[in-house]
């Protein structure tokens, strides 16, 4: 138990360490000032410009913005169809792999398009080397370097700055952030044990005389970027919980850090934006009490294990059922906790075997998508929850709200409130509609309350744009419910993704055209403990209002329902 509690416990102040440095270097990034990478970089990004015919002072609109971004995104999703449905042609591909079912190649590329990266598919007998790099790898720089765009331009909208330019931007988060991050990163897994071969399978004579192949492949570089970008799709099935993609503690820290860093980081890049670290730090340590709450609950329920086994043993021993032994209960719990709380989506065991506790917490990540949230869009969703706040505490002082010096009035909170809306909507509708269909009952395992859990933790892992599963669907290409899963969870992961992001958009614009009213005794402060309280009870008030029902009836009832066997 107390290596378990001294492992969070480091990773835990590992993250408040890095937080400041990285978020003092992605502010130097955005807001054009020198950083080391300018000598090696520059002339890489004027070339892009150059090709693209990129204007670099030219600044965009809302709508400039975000048609930039729909139509590099449904340029670059087409692109990858092809790639995909044609790899038995394409080359990197030594078990001679042919095309995926339709639907599949749909969802992989529409999933790892939008950072979601849910799989209805193993890798490693789905997809060649050059699918899995050239297709997927591709989508997990961009989709990771949009949403970091689109987390700029909204802090920048929020600030008075104009948005910016999204190709720059796009451009900068990548060639900046993103890649030197990732050949540092990748080369820290390979020194842990990560494989990175062109090679085919490992071909091996077992003890008993079979034969037995081994899959491997470029896996380090795919795995620091799925870990950096929050992306989360596994090169395996089953994600970093098989030993080539996560081989031992060292690598598990890595990857743990990486998912956190660049969320985290961007909490305290907004306070250099908006010259206010003080309420950067008062909002950093209001997710981070939230997440480790919630790490706390997680990791209890695994350490005390199912009462069920524990009785019939006449011992108390903790839940290792679906975790990798390599990392036990409590970095299980850390990671489960983690990767529902960036949006990340990669495991290192099976949520579907986490005790009702880590299921709540879990969804309950997911429901909000502020703890840490996802890259760049989970920071715009935090402070949409500011403006929020803003608006009902001076409707409660009969004063018009202002963030910033500049008013909140009709259009913020009609956008805002589109932004928050947008995602129950894509949960819970298609969750009943799947729950109360003939057609889809056939691919869920557990008709119990277990199995609503696995059906709402679809939903709103696609609605999130997180991709994990609690598993137990008939998702897979075998499977005749496999249609109704990969086309029903791609309507929520697009519109999830892409209304959220024009909303977003719009809100920054309008934020950064309002003129600035001079301050007053009475202008209520951000910065202050009692304002991020009461945004934490908005946050927590309105997430409980909205997705209690689910909760209740999923990881509430069945922990219930364990307590009284």
């Amino acid at each position: 138990m107390g290596q378990g509690l001294l492992q969070i416990g480091l990773t835990l102040c590992i993250v408040i360490v890095i937080t400041p440095l990285i978020g003092k270097y992605i502010a130097r990034v955005f807001l054009g000032e020198k950083t080391l990478l300018d000598l090696v970089m520059q002339p890489v990004e004027r070339l892009i410009y150059t090709l693209a015919g990129v204007r670099v002072p030219d600044n965009m609109t809302g709508w400039q913005y975000g048609r930039a971004i729909l139509y590099t995104n449904l340029i670059m999703g087409i692109f990858v169809c092809l790639l995909i449905a044609l790899q038995k042609f394409l080359p990197f591909n030594p078990t001679r792999l042919g095309m995926p079912t339709w639907d599949t190649v749909l969802h992989t590329a529409i999933s790892f398009l939008t950072n979601t990266d849910q799989q209805h598919y193993a890798g490693e007998t789905t997809l060649s080397y050059f699918s899995q790099t050239a297709a997927l790898g591709f989508l997990m720089f961009t989709s990771a370097g949009t949403g970091l765009a689109v987390g700029i331009a909204f802090i920048r909208g929020l600030t008075g700055r104009p948005l910016g330019n999204f190709y720059v931007d796009l451009t900068r988060g990548i060639t900046r952030i993103l890649l030197p991050i990732s050949v540092i990163g990748a080369i820290a897994l390979l020194l842990t044990g990560v494989p990175q071969t062109l090679a085919g399978p490992q071909v091996v004579r077992t003890l008993e005389g079979a034969t037995q192949y081994i899959a491997r492949g470029p896996v380090a570089s795919f795995e620091i970027i799925k870990q950096l970008g929050e992306n989360g799709g596994g090169f395996f099935g089953v994600n970093s919980a098989h030993p080539f993609e996560n081989p031992n503690g060292v690598s598990n820290l890595i990857e743990e850090i990486a998912m956190i860093s660049i969320p985290a980081a961007l909490i305290y890049t907004y306070g250099l934006f908006a010259n206010n670290t003080k309420q950067a730090w008062l909002l950093f340590w209001m997710v981070f009490i939230i997440f480790v709450i919630l790490v706390c609950i997680t990791a209890v329920g695994e350490l005390q294990g199912n009462p069920l086994i524990n009785n019939a043993l006449a011992t108390d021993q903790p839940n290792l059922e679906g975790k990798e032994v390599r990392f036990g209960w409590a970095q299980t719990a850390l990671w489960a906790v983690m990767t529902t709380a960036t949006m990340c989506g990669a495991v290192n065991g099976m949520h579907d075997s986490l005790m009702p506790g880590g299921g709540f917490s879990t969804l309950f990540n997911l429901f909000l998508q502020i703890i840490w949230g996802g890259q760049g869009t989970g920071t715009a969703y935090l402070f949409i929850y500011l403006i929020l706040t803003v608006f009902l505490t001076g409707l409660m002082v009969g004063r018009t709200p202002e963030f910033f010096g500049r008013k909140i009035e009709k259009r913020e909170i009609i956008l805002a409130s589109v932004v928050l809306l947008v995602h129950p909507i894509v949960v819970l509708i298609p969750t009943a509609i799947a729950l109360t269909s003939p057609n889809t009952l056939s691919g869920i395992t557990n008709p119990g309350f277990h199995g609503i859990s696995q059906v709402v933790y679809e939903y709103a892992s696609a609605a999130a744009n997180n991709g994990s599963g609690l598993e137990g669907l008939a998702d897979t290409q075998p499977a005749p419910t496999a249609l109704w899963w990969n086309l029903s969870t791609c309507v929520s992961i697009l519109v999830g993704r892409y209304v959220p992001i024009i909303a977003i958009l719009l809100l920054a614009d309008s934020m950064a055209h309002k003129p600035t009213l001079a301050e007053t005794p009475g202008t209520l402060r951000t910065d202050s403990l009692l304002f991020t309280s009461i945004t934490a009870g908005v946050i927590l008030i309105l997430g409980v209002l909205t997705f209690f029902p689910v909760l209740a009836l999923g990881p509430i009832a069945e922990g219930f329902k364990l307590a009284a066997r």
